[in-house]
């Protein structure tokens, strides 16, 4: 049997050591969630500066039109669906970026995708993480300038931003899991220096010690105080933790994002106008999202909309995967746990069990 080839990256997982399964990352269920939730702080309390402070925010927001690149070809919207949002975090190597220790790669890549699903009611939430090292069939779709790209099997989900653009990603997503997405957001790796040095810092624990040659993140075992830069580092270390693969990077990401809320709760944002504005002005530069949701006024009013959401409830996941049995350094969607835990989505029901166990970590995602 003739298997098509990998399409890769230029950095590669590394796979687990034979018979040891992948740590599983940590408080998986309860992080991403606050990307969506920090937002809508921000935006409601920077909403009462002034217009002329609104104006200048609103102008950094920048926006794709998505309906458009798709075209009609894409699931329908149920009455049972919610609303569904495709949250990615751009690695870019361009622009701010290109003055980061980033390592010896061109171009961008989503390093961290999150398919947030709310459901009709909105008293609870879902948030389903993406590795990047998933092997997808990627669908037909248009670039930016128009041109046409074939669709092509086994490659990379990362990939995929850099070479085709965002609309290709949602499309891509939309088509394996059957799921209409209803908004986009982007935000840009360099975002989160701006807004960590915005706010002062990052308080950090680490329970080992930390030497990532290519991320350039250098830290001893115990609580540190990360800036900007350190800060950018943890989030994309891989290599200095774990077992070195990407599924590891993922606690990584999301004990930083637990970290930040922390910080951000801790400001006094209403109290001191100026702070908000240097916060709200650091993450509105760094987003892109789809054009129903490009300016503040309708971004506070998306953020309004989740008012019901109670983050107690809200459950964070993995896309269930297992090692692929070509190439041992990538993943693919583990079956039948990834249609089950599509098809709840699509349903609105809750998600089985069963829908959560990952093979590639050892256990429920």
């Amino acid at each position: 049997m003739t298997h098509a080839p990998t399409e890769t990256s230029p950095r590669r997982s590394r796979r687990a050591p034979s018979g040891r399964r992948a740590t599983k990352p940590p408080r998986r269920r309860r992080v991403w969630r606050w990307v969506t939730l920090s937002l809508v702080l921000l935006l409601l309390v920077v909403g009462g500066v002034g217009y002329w402070l609104y104006s200048d925010l609103n102008g950094n927001i920048k926006g794709v039109d998505i309906d458009r690149a798709i075209g009609t070809d894409r699931p329908e919207r149920l009455p049972t669906s919610g609303q569904n949002i495709l949250i990615l975090g751009s690695d870019s190597r361009a622009g701010d970026n290109a003055a980061l220790h980033t390592g010896k790669v061109a171009g961008a890549r989503s390093d961290t995708a999150l398919v947030m699903h709310v459901p009709e009611g909105r008293t609870e939430a879902v948030a389903i993480s993406i590795p990047r090292d998933t092997l997808v069939t990627r669908p037909e779709c248009v670039k930016s300038d128009g041109s046409e790209v074939a669709s092509k099997q086994r490659v990379m989900f990362n990939s995929i931003f850099s070479q085709v653009g965002p609309a290709c990603v949602v499309k891509t997503v939309e088509k394996m899991s059957g799921v209409r997405m209803d908004h986009y957001m982007q935000i840009d790796f360099a975002g989160f220096k701006g807004l960590v040095d915005a706010i002062g810092g990052v308080h950090i624990t680490v329970d080992q010690d930390i030497h990532d040659s290519s991320s350039g993140l250098d830290l001893t075992k115990g609580p540190h105080k990360l800036d900007g830069t350190q800060a950018l580092q943890f989030v994309r270390t891989r290599h200095g933790i774990g077992d070195g693969s990407d599924l590891g990077r993922i606690g990584l990401q999301q004990q930083f994002m637990l970290a930040l809320l922390s910080e951000i709760k801790k400001q006094d944002l209403l109290g001191s106008p100026t702070k908000s504005y240097k916060i709200a002005d650091s993450l509105t530069a760094a987003l892109t999202t789809d054009s129903d949701l490009a300016s503040l006024t309708s971004l506070a009013e998306f953020g309004r909309s989740l008012n019901g959401v109670d983050p107690a409830t809200m459950e964070t996941i993995m896309l269930p995967v297992a090692y692929d049995k070509i190439d041992p350094a990538r993943v693919v969607a583990a079956e039948p746990q990834a249609s089950t835990l599509w098809k709840a989505v699509r349903s609105g029901e809750d998600i089985p069990e069963s829908a959560k166990k990952s093979p590639a970590t050892g256990g429920t995602s």
